[in-house]
């Protein structure tokens, strides 16, 4: 594909707000601060950095070998579009009634962290930050035959997602105490809407492409 700016900042917008609003670190910040009580503020900020590399390395591996597991097990990009699509819908659903996604944390994790000494891995990293709802749209994103120029402005998109996790789950008290439980859920609603425009997005593009419908 030639150099085209608007494409590549249209792809890389789509990638950054769909992976960034999934991630989601600031409805991370009630678990993270349960799992830390007690903890200095040094601890915190190491847990932070844990939890967001951990976050990336898990997302852009996942993406890495999303294509040979399509040929492993013979599935195709609009299955996986749909699948994807479904997950996203699930997840958006949950947001929208600002519910944090089930797929990101079950019930008791934070409460089951709160008594481990390092939580940065998991559950924090995986799957509270890199949930299936992430690495099933960054498998997408990349798909199968990636051009070499969609693998850099995902990984751009990846390394600025796990950046606000480590600043906002670092300044986890500041941002509570700044937003609120209500600024957390409108901002949680407001992603979850987004999130669902995209699982339709997602589905209509597979339906698509499997030859239900008309393309314009």
């Amino acid at each position: 594909m030639p150099f085209d700016v608007a494409s590549w900042w249209q792809f890389f917008a789509v990638a950054l707000s769909s992976i960034l609003f999934l991630v989601d670190p600031v409805a991370t910040i009630p678990a993270f601060l349960v799992m830390t009580d007690g903890h200095t503020q040094e601890h915190r900020r190491r847990m932070a950095k844990r939890a967001a590399w951990t976050c990336f390395f898990v997302l852009g591996g996942f993406g890495l070998i999303g294509a040979q597991v399509f040929k492993l097990l013979g599935i195709t990009m609009p299955a996986f579009r749909i699948a994807g699509g479904l997950i996203l819908l699930l997840i958006g659903i949950d947001m929208v009634q600002a519910r944090r996604p089930s797929t990101n944390e079950a019930p008791g994790e934070a409460e089951e962290g709160a008594h481990k000494e390092d939580v940065g891995i998991i559950p924090l990293g995986m799957p509270m930050l890199a949930g299936p709802g992430a690495i099933s749209t960054v498998m997408v994103l990349i798909g199968p035959t990636p051009e070499w120029w969609q693998l850099l402005l995902i990984f751009t998109a990846l390394a600025v997602t796990a950046a606000a996790c480590f600043w906002v789950l670092k300044a986890a008290d500041s941002v509570r105490r700044y937003l609120g439980e209500t600024g957390i859920h409108i901002m949680t609603r407001l992603m979850g809407m987004l999130l669902t425009a995209l699982a339709v997005q997602f589905i209509s593009g597979g339906l698509l492409d499997l030859g239900f419908g008309v393309k314009r």
